[in-house]
């Protein structure tokens, strides 16, 4: 190892990042990844790891007191200059390494506003952003004031899992209080928000020095909720550049991340406009690149790839060297299926427009991307179509996934 070499510690329980280890390398620096025991044979590029180490896991859960102490072990050769949380999971592990290994970077209370569902509401709504009613799963004569005060349905949500993942609607309150009584001791771990009608959002930026130098808006084609829980074709795609909504989730999305206080990095935060008064609310945020390959739909757009510059501004946090490569102005469309064949046949999707096809068991999935917003959605209402035609099928989605 070279004296000035600097050491990045990417921590990942799940498949990703690895344009992040790859950027990381070709920054000069060493690279060392800690991931779960069950995806040895994952796609990792090794060529750019220096070092890789297991934990053991079920069901992607690992000890954290164990993962301190072998990171620990290791830091006994190694110096660690950031330690990096590659899938939203591990946002709190590596806090939590960072706060015990005295490492620059997010600790357990920033954190929080990009893991707990319940804290980043909380700070959001004190900043006078505004957010669906909710109310803590803890207090029962809160509960029971929330109920009166705010009317059906709601949606009842972990505060700590990602996504659409645990996540139930609730039609009325008899039905709310089965559900609490059936969670016994992990009610705390939850909330309860108003169900809000409406389109939703995303926005995907890049923080470098407490600044937005990247905001990029897309708008669902569902909302992800109804994608995973009643089985739909999932989408995106770019919204018009300085459009009235552009513009809109822009300003709250600024506002949202300078409460929560996120100061360098990638973040992937949500957004719903109302239909009833057509104002945005914050939905929740995250301190990681977005999944579902939102990235490679963002590099369809923009030609930023999030997880390598990622990488740059984690290397060059302290010199302020960190500058945003050009980007381009065009519009990306994305659209993911789970599918009835082990290989669906993607070439007849030829038009000039395709940018990228997902290539994975059981999946189907297209970016396009073009200079015209208007081509792209002719071409998502298209493929959209011959996707429910050819390819989809749909499963239960699981409240903890293992894969």
């Amino acid at each position: 190892m070279k004296e000035d070499q600097k050491t990045i510690l990417c921590i990942s329980s799940y498949e990703k990042g690895q344009e992040f280890i790859r950027q990381a390398k070709r920054e000069g620096a060493r690279v060392i990844l800690v991931t779960s025991q069950s995806l040895q044979d994952a796609d990792w590029p090794r060529e750019s790891l220096d070092e890789i180490y297991y934990m053991p896991d079920i069901d992607k859960k690992w000890d954290v007191e164990q993962l301190i102490n072998s990171v620990s072990f290791l830091a006994r050769s190694e110096d660690y200059y950031r330690i990096v949380a590659l899938d939203d999971f591990d946002v709190e592990k590596a806090a939590r390494l960072r706060e015990h290994l005295r490492v620059p970077g997010m600790g357990d209370t920033t954190a929080r506003y990009f893991r707990d569902k319940l804290a980043m509401r909380m700070r959001a709504r004190e900043a006078g952003i505004n957010v669906p009613d909710f109310v803590h799963i803890l207090n029962h004569s809160k509960i029971s004031e929330y109920l009166k005060k705010v009317a059906p349905p709601y949606v009842l949500k972990p505060r700590f899992q990602a996504g659409a993942i645990g996540i139930k609607k609730i039609e009325k309150a008899e039905q709310l209080w089965d559900i609490i009584e059936k969670l016994g001791d992990q009610q705390s771990y939850y909330l309860l928000e108003k169900f809000v009608p409406g389109d939703i959002y995303h926005v995907d930026t890049i923080i470098y020095n407490e600044e937005i130098l990247f905001a990029l808006s897309h708008k669902y084609g569902l909302p992800p909720m109804e994608v995973a829980h009643e089985g739909r074709v999932f989408s995106s795609r770019t919204v018009k550049r300085g459009s009235p909504d552009d513009k809109k989730l822009l300003s709250i999305n600024k506002s949202v991340l300078g409460s929560l206080g996120l100061r360098q990095g990638i973040s992937h935060s949500e957004y719903i406009k109302a239909h009833e008064d057509g104002k945005f609310y914050f939905l929740e945020t995250s301190a990681r690149v977005g999944g579902a390959n939102l990235a490679e739909l963002i590099e369809a757009a923009s030609g930023i790839n999030l997880w390598a510059e990622w990488a740059k501004i984690e290397l060059h946090q302290e010199d302020g060297t960190y500058k945003l490569p050009p980007l381009r102005k065009d519009y990306g469309g994305i659209m993911i299926s789970l599918a009835k064949q082990e290989w669906p046949d993607l070439s007849g999707f030829d038009d000039s427009e395709v940018y990228w096809k997902l290539r994975k068991k059981h999946h189907a999935g297209i970016i396009v991307k073009s200079s015209s917003p208007e081509r792209v959605d002719e071409l998502m209402s298209s493929y959209t179509e011959k996707f429910y035609r050819d390819f989809f099928t749909s499963q239960p989605l699981k409240d903890n996934p293992d894969n």
